[in-house]
């Protein structure tokens, strides 16, 4: 039963006839896990929280970090190097303290999936990666439970509801997960800031149908969204009958193509470089970060943005000590995996907090952003 606050609250939601009081009092009772507190799951969360979904779980692993800022809308700067799910947890209790928030802070893999899924009802995959899509769509399908997708890539997206009541899987529409390195990442190449609250917007919107029963899900249908053109299409997805009969979770990492090894990354302060440029020590300085962002401010390195590194291999010098930067140091670790993965003999460093760090630590006169 909703209390006088809640009934107040929610009443442009009760008015509705098709939610109401009853479909109030369903998401009241509900409980959907979102994966991801990232550019998908900040709105998500937000418009979960502000309709009443009772309980909510956050699986997220990251911490906030300054780049996030233009399409994280839940966090802010005083919210750097905070974890994600601790940040969204205050922030939600205080938009909404009538729901109950649950914080899962670690990564969702084969060995866990199930176990933190199985208190949930809905879960709607805000992650942005193919192993672990891969991961909630075989672990939904184990525990017949529906997935609401989401995906962004510059300025497009797509949308779905994925195994709900008899409809396809995520699987029905990627039979196959791309090579290494097709699909690229938002900071290789880049996500229009606004089209991640759109994107969520809509799976937020998913999941409050299904809770209710008000309206149809995007069930075997896919949405797709342009944001240059502001055009929305829609494709048909058929079932495939194979896709259902999952039994176990695999490496996701293999099954994408994608090393398992962990990777062993040397970092250095900026403390410790000023003083070896100081001694006059040889080092490459390399950064990944775009252009414009290193027309505004650089350490005098070579530009090579984290999407050319790769092909730039040979720009690398394996005769002296390499630091590897980025604005907070998140980029150039990215591209420090590259390069090793790719069997770079450098000895490579990356450049703890970035040139960031290097503006408030060592150059108070360098512009910062």
């Amino acid at each position: 039963m909703l209390t006088t606050e809640e009934y107040s609250r929610y009443n442009r939601h009760i008015i509705l006839p098709e939610i109401g009081l009853e479909g109030q009092e369903k998401l009241k009772q509900a409980k959907v896990l979102v994966i991801g507190a990232g550019g998908l799951g900040c709105p998500v969360l937000i418009y979960l929280a502000a309709a009443g979904v009772g309980t909510i779980g956050i699986v997220d692993f990251d911490i906030v970090d300054e780049s996030n800022l233009h399409r994280q809308i839940l966090y802010g700067t005083s919210d750097i190097g905070k974890s994600k799910v601790e940040a969204a947890k205050a922030k939600l209790q205080g938009q909404n303290p009538h729901i109950n928030i649950i914080v899962h802070n670690s990564r969702l893999t084969s060995q866990n999936a199930l176990d933190i899924m199985d208190d949930y009802e809905i879960i709607v995959d805000g992650s942005d990666n193919f192993p672990t899509r891969y991961l909630v769509n075989d672990a939904c399908v184990m525990q017949k439970k529906p997935f609401v997708f989401g995906s962004i890539f510059k300025f497009e997206a797509q949308i779905s509801t994925f195994n709900y009541d008899g409809g396809p899987t995520y699987r029905c529409l990627y039979p196959d997960p791309p090579g290494p390195g097709e699909a690229p990442s938002c900071a290789e190449i880049g996500v229009m800031g606004v089209l991640p609250g759109i994107v969520g917007s809509i799976q937020a919107n998913e999941a409050i149908k299904i809770i209710t029963g008000a309206g149809e899900p995007l069930s075997g249908k896919l949405l797709l969204f342009d944001a240059l053109s502001s055009s929305f299409n829609e494709l048909s997805i058929s079932p495939i009958a194979d896709n259902f009969e999952i039994s176990e979770l695999i490496d996701y990492k293999l099954f994408c193509g994608e090393s398992t090894e962990e990777i062993d990354i040397k970092e250095i302060s900026v403390e410790e470089l000023r003083s070896r440029l100081n001694n006059a020590e040889d080092i490459q300085i390399i950064d990944v970060r775009e252009h414009d962002e290193y027309e505004l401010c650089n350490l005098g390195g070579e530009l090579i943005p984290l999407g050319e590194i790769e092909e730039k291999i040979d720009h690398i010098s394996t005769q002296k000590p390499v630091v590897v930067h980025c604005h907070h140091g998140m980029r150039s670790q990215k591209a420090i995996e590259k390069l090793l993965t790719n069997a770079c003999k450098a000895d490579l460093y990356n450049l703890k907090g970035g040139i960031h760090d290097w503006a408030t630590k060592i150059d108070l006169n360098m512009p910062t952003y």
